[in-house]
């Protein structure tokens, strides 16, 4: 007895151990991160301007696991305002996803909010507010995942290099509500900051009216390809930063460098290029591929990119060169320590050239012609014909009229007359040359559900939607656990869209067969079709929306639900999380423009959403001969171009003209401008040249026509306005811009005479 007690003793001690040591073993570590968001001031430009910092800092800090890890972040909102985080690309519970009022409710004012969820995949991501335009203004940061050394897919000479992470962003000095705002208000304010208006007059001077003329008789808006000019391009914070590898740990002249590079823009896509050669692309979107070399890539908003580039000798820095697409700013990265060795800036886009590619590829009714090609994976880049360093740069001919040589002339006369590669000797990256480094095929058991959807929107009003209807517009789409969803994707915008799905990993179909990449971005140019598939094995809501913020805020997005699945236990009250969900989208952006003529006082205001207007305009005398007057309009827009808008109105006017007793409008009617307070209906409709035709009738019974237009661009500042009735009245005005919200405007009315003043406008 007293031997087994003593054995009892010293062995389960030894027992428990053992127990212990081996469970630990096997354990998942717990890493955890306290994350501080609190409003700061910054100065990228020279003036103060709020942002948001996390942990005092912008970006967000790198967040760094490794693969087996669980992750425990605390977010601490420090904010007056809600606010949340949402893990790009990671796979994980759906309430960790953080997109408030779908899978979580926001995180209020002044509280805490724990996200919790294993790491059970590896690669570079990145994390950032899902909360209105929070992201524009700081809260984007890496989200890395390492691969273990035991990894069988641990690749030796890429996933053991020395590693930079990088994350892109832009900086405007506007609040981004304003920029919203803006931009749904169809102000140029930004193309003249991009010096891109495509004015007539600059049409004329480049030999392109004929180009103008056809584009705005399709009813299309000055080509470009971005929405917003920014202030300042960021790099880590940063316009210009420096990676010295001479140190203990880093590399030496020769060796390699790699570079994990997150777009953390809210709009913007870059141009990547190397001052010290070949860029080689070994991951996409967090996921491994085969090594590819390329000149140069653009990264789409929201991607991610693993890329190797050599390191120089001691004695020289290479510039690493992010771009905007539309080449209007830059940020810099030089790499290694000594003489900076530049990259060539990119050459201006030539706009005109754009124009007639776009005329060319838009129908009369505003539907995308595809003419005849085939295209995908971004092989065919439609805005090719807009960068000098492919297609050549425009000289003039002796009429004085500019023509484009091509660096390879012959390739515009057939089917390789937009791919980059055909014409040039620049490799330039597309998704057709991504394969995965291990096979990617899906269960081959499992139902196919096939989905199509027309990637749709309007520039002039700012609207963006799938098959015509946004976010709060449309049904979630049901899904089943264990279906294979397969997704056909066409592009009928002017625009490119980088569509991103939450919480899966698709697969990209481009030709490789079973070795297709997994991504969780698709960036679809104009006119492309692209299919995607994935497997549905995580239950839950998920957003798929594009990824360009103001976009997304517009309604461009659906929302994947499964069939049967458990009710989230954060979403306590579905109606009101609805409401709040819908309202991004719904929301209405207001207009004002007022005029202080010498002849009067006349402007207009303005509230509309997606669908809905209302509008006043008035006009107001210094004389009781010139008296007042006012129309207010009521109105829905319809149709996929929005080009159709009936409403009712109302009409209030008084002066003392004599006109009701002398004249006759042109339908013999009586005319009743001198005192009129009647209820109206009409409809308005974009004629081409973007003419606003108007038909009214009032309950007095008279029926009015109108034709108007306000915005002809004679120059880059210089504005044409016009407007001719029924009611024999006319305007005819000039407006130069000054700054975003000052003009000077000069023009002559019908009924108030000759007038010239400022003109005020938000």
């Amino acid at each position: 007895m007293d031997i087994r007690n003593t054995l009892c003793k010293k062995v389960l001690p030894l027992a428990i151990f053992f127990t212990l040591l081996i469970s630990n073993s096997f354990a998942q570590k717990i890493v955890r991160y306290d994350l501080y968001v609190k409003d700061t001031m910054v100065n990228f430009t020279g003036k103060e301007k709020r942002a948001i910092a996390v942990n005092g800092q912008i970006p967000m800090p790198t967040l760094t696991f490794t693969e087996g890890d669980t992750a425990e972040i605390y977010v601490h909102n420090e904010l007056n305002e809600e606010t949340s985080l949402h893990w790009h690309g990671l796979f994980l519970p759906n309430k960790e996803d953080g997109v408030p009022n779908l899978t979580q409710m926001p995180i209020m004012p002044h509280t805490t909010h724990i996200y919790r969820f294993p790491i059970i995949q590896n690669g570079t991501h990145w994390y950032h507010s899902h909360t209105g335009l929070q992201e524009q203004i700081g809260m984007y940061g890496n989200f890395i995942m390492l691969k273990k050394q035991t990894d069988p897919a641990f690749r030796k000479g890429i996933d053991d290099l020395p590693t930079i992470p990088i994350v892109l962003s832009e900086w405007t000095d506007y609040k981004p509500g304003n920029v919203h705002r803006m931009l749904h208000n169809a102000s140029d304010w930004f193309a003249i900051k991009k010096n891109a208006t495509q004015s007539y007059s600059e049409a004329i001077k480049a030999g392109h009216f004929k180009t103008k003329l056809k584009n705005e008789w399709k009813r299309m808006l000055a080509m470009d390809v971005s929405d917003v000019y920014y202030d300042k391009i960021l790099m880590n914070g940063q316009s210009e930063s420096s990676w010295e590898p001479f140190l203990p740990g880093k590399g030496a002249a020769g060796d390699k460098v790699r570079l994990r590079i997150s777009n953390g823009g809210a709009s913007s896509y870059f141009w990547l290029t190397y001052a010290g050669g070949k860029i080689t692309v070994v991951a996409n979107d967090g996921n491994d591929v085969e090594p590819v070399e390329v000149d140069r890539l653009i990264i789409a908003v929201s991607e991610t990119y693993d890329v190797v580039v050599t390191i120089p000798a001691d004695s020289t820095a290479f510039e690493f060169l992010a771009t905007t697409e539309d080449r209007t700013n830059s940020a810099s990265l030089y790499i290694g320590s000594g003489i900076k060795q530049l990259m060539a800036p990119q050459p201006r886009l030539k706009y005109f050239e754009g124009m007639k590619m776009m005329n060319s590829m838009m129908k009369m009714n505003g539907n995308l012609d595809d003419m005849g090609m085939k295209m995908s994976l971004n092989q065919m880049d439609m805005n090719v014909v807009m960068y000098p360093e492919i297609t050549g740069e425009e000289k003039k001919k002796g009429n004085g009229k500019m023509d484009t040589m091509s660096i390879r002339s012959d390739a515009h006369a057939n089917h390789n007359q937009y791919n980059s590669n055909a014409l040039s000797d620049i490799v330039t990256l597309n998704y057709a040359m991504l394969k995965a480094t291990t096979k990617t095929s899906l269960p081959q058991a499992a139902p196919v559900k096939e989905l199509k959807f027309e990637l749709t929107g309007n520039m002039n009003r700012y609207v963006w939607s799938l098959d015509n209807k946004v976010v709060s517009e449309a049904d979630k789409i049901l899904i089943k656990k264990g279906e294979n969803i397969r997704i056909i994707l066409f592009n009928g915008s002017m625009m490119r869209h980088p569509m991103h799905l939450h919480g899966h990993d698709f697969r990209l179909l481009n030709g490789q067969g079973d070795y297709a990449p997994l991504k969780n971005i698709v960036d679809i140019m104009p006119m492309e079709t692209d299919t995607l598939e994935f497997n549905a094995n995580v239950e839950g809501d998920w957003f798929f929306h594009c990824h360009i913020l103001y976009h997304m805020m517009s309604g461009m997005g659906r929302i994947f639900t499964y069939e049967n699945q458990a009710p989230n236990p954060l979403i306590l009250n579905r109606a009101l999380a609805q409401r709040k969900l819908f309202a991004d989208d719904r929301e209405m952006h207001f207009m004002f423009q007022n005029d202080f003529a010498t002849n009067g006082n006349d402007g207009e205001m303005m509230l509309q959403n997606t669908r809905w207007s209302i509008g006043s305009e008035w006009r107001l005398g210094y004389t009781d001969m010139h008296g007042y007057e006012m129309e207010t309009h009521i109105g829905r827009y319809l149709g996929k171009m929005q080009w159709l808008m009936p409403f009712v109105g109302f009409d209030w006017r008084y002066r003392k003209m004599g006109i009701d007793e002398k004249e006759k409008n042109l339908f013999g009617q009586s005319n009743t401008k001198d005192n009129r307070a009647v209820v109206s209906m009409g409809v308005n409709y974009t004629l081409p040249m973007l003419v606003r035709f108007q038909t009214e009738v009032f309950t007095d019974g008279i029926v009015r026509l109108q034709l108007m237009r306000e915005d002809i661009p004679v120059s880059k500042r210089l504005r044409f306005a016009f407007m001719v009735n029924t009611d024999k009245e006319y305007m005819a005005g000039l407006h130069y811009i000054l700054g975003r919200s000052f003009s000077i405007r000069t023009h002559y009315d019908s009924d108030m005479g000759f007038g010239a003043g400022l003109s005020i406008n938000y």
